[in-house]
């Protein structure tokens, strides 16, 4: 691919607005980051604030344990959190520097402020509304579609800010639409090192240190470490281990950041760790792992995009796809090993819902890396799905688009019952 085109540098405008770093789960974050933000524009700490909430965010925040809050969980922690002492201009790691002082104040805070939760009146997936009220001023803050999108800011009555949240006119954003199969390999294969070493150092490091961190240590269901124990130390164990003890972690309270990917921790440990401990076990060089971690990263995307940051369809199965696509090409495959990969383990594992974040998203992950490593090895055996078999059509790209069809229209009833289920 050419350095100088478009389409080469979209690719690298897509990598660095992706994978950048996030301090806990991002749906609680995403809350603690608003209320921080409408405490900033309110001027003072608030004593009361509404949180008016996406369906999806609140399944995401109900279980999911929230960092530097002393093992809380759910909305009225968050958004308390993010209030009393969130910093608003550091986006997804609005809360990773909190005081000693602050988490011991704020278990009186909670008690003294009064925190209400409704479900937003929305259409959209990711919506967070935070209202902040002390004495007579308030301040509200929306974000829409993105965890960090601010739409809309008004203090005392007065807009301050609103952005049209059909707008499609962003000249910041990168097209995500040129996004392609093709297009990913050829970009793998041909981009300069220069170009893309920081991001996916960065990457490395902080989802290795989360990894690690999950698996010397006790966090949620140690799935990490049971699988380690149950199944031995072989390198397809090992690959699904590395990511699930991340989840271990990151799920329950670790105060770790992580590099994501499509707004998600968990699939940017899933599409990332797997690949690095192949990597390690293949002794590859660093340029080989580099351009490996461009395919899964970008392979997971692809998938995304069709999909949608949330839904009732669970990210680790783009992700462990993606991985699989990943190790495929540390192990030598070629593009047509690539797509097949891809497409036979999306055949085996895009049945899976999401429940919301919690222990069990790291179980999950483990399940979605399987069928990622098991895709590429049905195709290394001469063994493939073929159009016709369920939801696959012949093409990568005719599947993906099923998929995200699936996941967007098809499982929306589902996510409204999952919601009603998890908050009857």
């Amino acid at each position: 691919m050419d350095r100088n085109s478009f389409t080469y540098n979209n690719y690298i405008k897509i990598l660095e607005r992706e994978l950048v770093p996030a301090m806990g789960c991002t749906e609680p974050i995403a809350i603690a980051y608003c209320s921080a933000k409408a405490r900033a524009v309110l001027g003072m700490l608030p004593d009361k604030i509404k949180v008016e909430a996406s369906g999806n965010i609140i399944k995401n925040v109900k279980s999911v344990v929230i960092p530097n809050t002393g093992g809380r969980r759910g909305i009225a922690a968050a958004a308390a959190i993010g209030a009393l002492a969130g910093d608003e201009t550091k986006g997804l790691e609005v809360i990773s520097k909190i005081s000693d002082d602050s988490k011991t104040k704020l278990g009186e805070y909670l008690t003294e402020t009064e925190i209400t939760t409704l479900p937003a009146d929305s259409d959209y997936a990711l919506d967070i509304r935070i209202s902040a009220y002390k004495d007579k001023s308030s301040a509200i803050v929306r974000t829409v579609n993105e965890h960090t999108n601010i739409v809309y800011v008004e203090k005392d009555g007065v807009i301050l800010e609103q952005k049209d949240i059909s707008d499609i006119n962003d000249t910041d954003c990168p097209d995500y639409t040129l996004l392609s199969m093709e297009g990913i390999y050829d970009f793998a294969e041909t981009a300069f090192i220069e170009d893309i070493c920081h991001v996916l150092d960065r990457q490395i490091t902080l989802n290795t240190a989360i990894s690690e961190e999950g698996m010397t240590k006790n966090y949620g269901a140690n799935i990490g470490k049971v699988l380690l124990k149950a199944y031995g130390n072989d390198i397809k164990t090992r690959a699904r281990a590395v990511a699930a003890a991340g989840s271990d972690a990151r799920m329950n309270g670790c105060e770790l950041p992580v590099v994501i990917n499509s707004g998600s921790g968990n699939q940017g440990m899933t599409a990332s760790l797997p690949v690095i401990e192949y990597a390690k076990e293949l002794k590859t060089d660093r340029e080989k792992l580099y351009r490996a971690l461009l395919i899964s990263n970008l392979v997971t995307l692809h998938q995304k995009t069709g999909i949608g940051r949330l839904s009732a369809y669970c990210g680790a199965v783009s992700a462990g796809a993606g991985a699989g696509a990943g190790i495929a090409y540390l192990c030598g495959g070629d593009y047509e090993t690539i797509i097949h990969t891809v497409v036979n383990a999306l055949a085996i594992t895009s049945g899976i819902i999401c429940d919301g974040a919690k222990s069990s998203c790291a179980a999950k992950i483990s399940t979605s890396v399987e069928a990622g490593i098991m895709g590429y090895e049905m195709y290394r055996n001469g063994q493939q799905f073929y159009g016709g078999d369920g939801v696959i059509l012949k093409g990568v790209e005719n599947t993906i688009k099923n998929i995200g069809r699936l996941a967007r229209i098809g499982m929306y009833g589902t996510d409204r019952e999952i919601i009603r289920i998890m908050t009857e």
